[in-house]
């Protein structure tokens, strides 16, 4: 008896030991297990910017401008909760400085404002109400401290290390800290060892990273895209230790890749997705009402984000009166819902994809700024490649295995983009306004479907019979520019039980 008490102590102080450092692997770690198997949140941003129409702000907005009429942080949590989400991710502290908790280490927060309410607690109270997780954002960079500007980095280390010390203490189990404003300094004066060793002395199971985790060239600060992301221990940590990559609101490839390398050592990095809810890039909330995506787009982001062991945020930021608006609950709801998500279950997955990389010939290839867009970035596995038709009626073909059937069709449409008279606003306009997708049956093109409208963010056709076919061709019959596709998947999916 004494001899197993003796283990478990052991067992004990060892994995209090190995949580405070980041070890090669190729498999998850403990923090990592926990995130892949949450694999779903959201994303809130709030604060003093969202009363000044501002995605950023230089901590000089006055306090009094903090002022919801109506603040209901329960109302955020419990849409999270309705919507499926497994975890709130809130911004408790963004690059002005203004921190949403009664902080002892400045009067720039909540404690100083009008509305006084402690919201990183009310956020921590109504996720155990709800039964969903707590994650935090939290800025490394720092516009309104004094001792950020100081000459010796660690006296503003010191100063999150303190503020880091009150969220970890004072508000129940922290599952991720998202740290974020790492480019206004070199990577080695933010601390980053000392962030990571005090997070996991108070969890080891909480997913520490920041935003641009990864690079090209060691101690260059190139980038490369995560969609590029397709080899082993070709990238490496810009900050270490890390246990996530992060690059907002960039998406992954199909064919993303774990491993990265750090002083000849190769570690596993899942990928976390953060996209906006909003049509346009819309971090914190405007006064404007702002559309969202559409329920097609949305359902097929969730799928390819949280494929592959990596996970997905999506931003529902509260307005300036403290409410997330009722028209953006019910549409994160309405996704849920169409998902079939349930904390009992895990995430759901798309079908099998039979499209990737097969051969692709178009009608033309079209050319912008002297770049040719080629045919075969629409099955590539990236949403950030786009093939251009050199024509308005234009057509693509791909071939496919004739032994592999599908019952689905999700297809990416590049847009533009148009700014709307208020100067911040922006919709997205399809180009591509009739079009048919034909298969090769016998020697002969059979149209299996006809589009007579513009396409919208993202078409997926869903067929009430699968298909098989040596060929499969997309034909643009009526456009208002140049034609231009992200990406067409062509996908098998299950039948429902």
């Amino acid at each position: 008896m004494k001899k197993t008490v003796i283990a478990f102590f052991l067992t004990l102080a060892f994995n209090y030991c190995w949580a405070q450092t980041l070890l090669p692997a190729t498999q998850p770690n403990l923090a990592q297990k926990a995130m892949i198997k949450r694999g779903y949140g959201m994303f809130i941003h709030f604060g003093i910017n969202t009363f000044n129409e501002t995605e950023w702000s230089d901590g000089t907005l006055p306090l009094s401008s903090y002022n919801p009429s109506n603040l209901n942080p329960d109302q955020w949590v419990k849409t999270a909760r309705d919507a499926g989400f497994r975890y709130v991710l809130l911004i408790t502290k963004h690059h002005d400085g203004f921190c949403l908790w009664d902080s002892k280490y400045t009067d720039y927060d909540v404690a100083s404002s009008p509305v006084k309410t402690d919201v990183v607690k009310a956020v921590a109270d109504a996720c155990k109400k709800y039964g969903i997780q707590f994650a935090i954002y939290y800025s490394l960079w720092d516009r309104h401290e004094p001792s950020y500007k100081d000459k010796d980095p660690q006296k503003y280390t010191n100063y999150m290390l303190n503020q880091l010390t009150e969220l970890f203490t004072n508000y129940g189990n922290i599952c991720e800290l998202w740290l974020d404003g790492g480019w206004d300094r070199k990577p080695q004066d933010w601390g980053i060892d000392q962030v990571y060793k005090l997070v996991k002395k108070f969890n080891p199971a909480c997913a520490v990273s920041v935003n641009h985790t990864i690079e090209s060239t060691v101690g260059k600060r190139n980038f490369t895209l995560p969609s590029n992301m397709t080899e082993d221990n070709k990238y490496f940590f810009q900050y270490f230790p890390s246990d996530f990559r992060l690059w907002d609101p960039m998406l992954i490839t199909k064919f993303d890749k774990k491993q990265y390398l750090h002083e000849g050592q190769s570690y596993y990095l899942p990928f976390e997705h953060t996209i906006c809810l909003s049509k346009r890039l819309n971090w914190f909330q405007k006064a404007a009402q702002l559309p969202v995506r559409d329920i097609d787009e949305l359902e097929e982001l969730f799928y390819w984000c949280t494929d592959n062991d990596n996970s997905l945020v999506i931003n529902v930021p509260p307005d300036q009166t403290g409410r997330i608006r009722e028209y953006e609950a019910n549409a994160v709801i309405g996704l849920g819902k169409k998902l079939g998500l349930s904390l009992k279950k895990p995430l759901p997955a798309n079908g099998k994809f039979i499209s990737f990389n097969r051969l692709v010939t178009a009608s033309g290839v079209g050319i912008e700024k002297g770049k040719s867009f080629e045919a075969s970035a629409i099955n590539d596995g990236k949403l950030d490649s786009r093939w251009l038709a050199k024509d308005t009626l234009a057509s693509i073909e791909m071939e496919l295995d004739p032994t592999q059937s599908f019952n689905k069709i999700s297809i990416f449409e590049y847009q533009d983009t148009k700014k709307l008279s208020d100067g911040f606003s922006q919709i997205r306009v399809p180009r591509i306004q009739q079009y048919s997708v034909d298969i090769m049956q016998n020697g002969k093109w059979q149209t299996i479907y006809l589009g007579d409208e513009p396409m919208g963010d993202c078409k997926v056709i869903r067929l009430p019979s699968r298909y098989q076919t040596s060929k499969l061709r997309f034909k643009v019959l009526k456009a208002s520019a140049l034609p231009s596709i992200n990406e067409i998947c062509i996908i098998d999916m299950p039948e429902k039980g």
